[in-house]
């Protein structure tokens, strides 16, 4: 009988530690905002109806990996993480990214014009240069980040979109 409640009592032990980490490991999972951090963000200006995307970069102040799953936006009517990899024949295209954006521990992502980014589809109005953008970042836990990102002006990052994509094959997206 001693022998039960020893062992019952190191089960309590092991399971109330276990469950202290788990409580810990979820605080670093991003639900402080100061968790993920976004600086030099900005929007590339297009008019009404068109696509476009945000840029910036996302920095990880914890220990813990952080995992970005969405992005919304009142400016955008949907909004996608992309990726640009190299399709066929070598051309770039973008892409939703499959599983969205891990950002290590204490490490940074970047998003950028011909790389990552934040697609944002189906504008019911123009973006025009000078105008702030609200955007909203959605991590694997359902917490969530916002962040303001100016809009400028900026003539390239044409790339074509892969089958299945926001777009047919070959069809230039004209926001990105």
């Amino acid at each position: 009988m001693t022998t039960f409640r020893t062992s019952g009592r190191a089960i309590v032990l092991v399971v109330a530690v276990a469950l202290t980490l788990f409580v810990a490991a979820c605080g670093d999972s991003g639900d402080d905002k100061a968790d993920l951090t976004v600086a030099n963000q900005w929007v590339k200006a297009v008019p009404q109806g068109q696509m476009t995307a945000a840029f910036g970069v996302l920095t990880n102040t914890t220990d813990s990996d952080i995992h970005v799953t969405a992005a919304s936006s009142p400016a955008a009517g949907r909004m996608e993480l992309h990726e640009v990899v190299p399709g066929v024949g070598g051309a770039m295209q973008m892409r939703q990214k499959d599983g969205g954006f891990v950002i290590s521990a204490h490490g940074s992502l970047e998003l950028t014009p011909g790389g990552y980014h934040l697609m944002m589809f189906d504008l019911p109005a123009p973006l025009t240069p000078g105008e702030d953008v609200a955007i909203t970042l959605t991590l694997f836990d359902g917490s969530t980040t916002s962040f303001s990102a100016q809009v400028r002006d900026f003539a390239g990052a044409n790339e074509d979109y892969g089958p299945g994509h926001g777009m047919p094959t070959s069809t230039t997206a004209p926001g990105a």
